[in-house]
């Protein structure tokens, strides 16, 4: 992948309409900036060999996580970033809804490796190219 202009965030985010459905914007190295608008809950799941990178472009996100001291959830305002360890149980959710970008090795499932029933408003897929 290779841009032959700047890409706008915003014109990005407006080209789809589907939550928890990331779309590819670039690639650095060998990882995938990818964009997605989220809106409900996700689902509790792990990546067992990669860290997890978001930024909260609009909205809120809340990242819940399963640690060893036990559980505890982050809200992520407009302009936070937080990264989820590898192998570390979480489930993002945003009630009203955020757009989010994230840092992640290229073919990481969004479902992680381990997870729970996926439901039908998540998309279970490596990123989508940008229309």
């Amino acid at each position: 992948m290779e841009p032959k202009e700047p890409v706008s965030l915003a014109t990005a985010l407006a080209s789809f309409t589907e939550l928890w459905s990331p779309r590819i914007v670039t690639a650095v190295n060998d990882y995938d900036v990818r964009v997605a608008k989220v809106e409900g809950e996700h689902l509790w799941h792990t990546h067992d060999h990669t860290d997890e990178f978001f930024l909260v472009l609009d909205g809120e996100l809340n990242i819940a996580l399963r640690e060893p001291a036990g559980e505890r959830t982050v809200t992520l305002p407009r302009g936070s970033v937080f990264t989820v360890p590898r192998g570390t149980e979480h489930k993002p959710s945003a009630p009203v809804g955020a757009s989010i970008l994230m840092f992640e090795p290229t073919g990481t499932v969004t479902v992680g490796d381990r997870h729970e029933a996926i439901p039908d408003h998540v998309d279970a897929t490596t990123g989508h190219p940008l229309d």
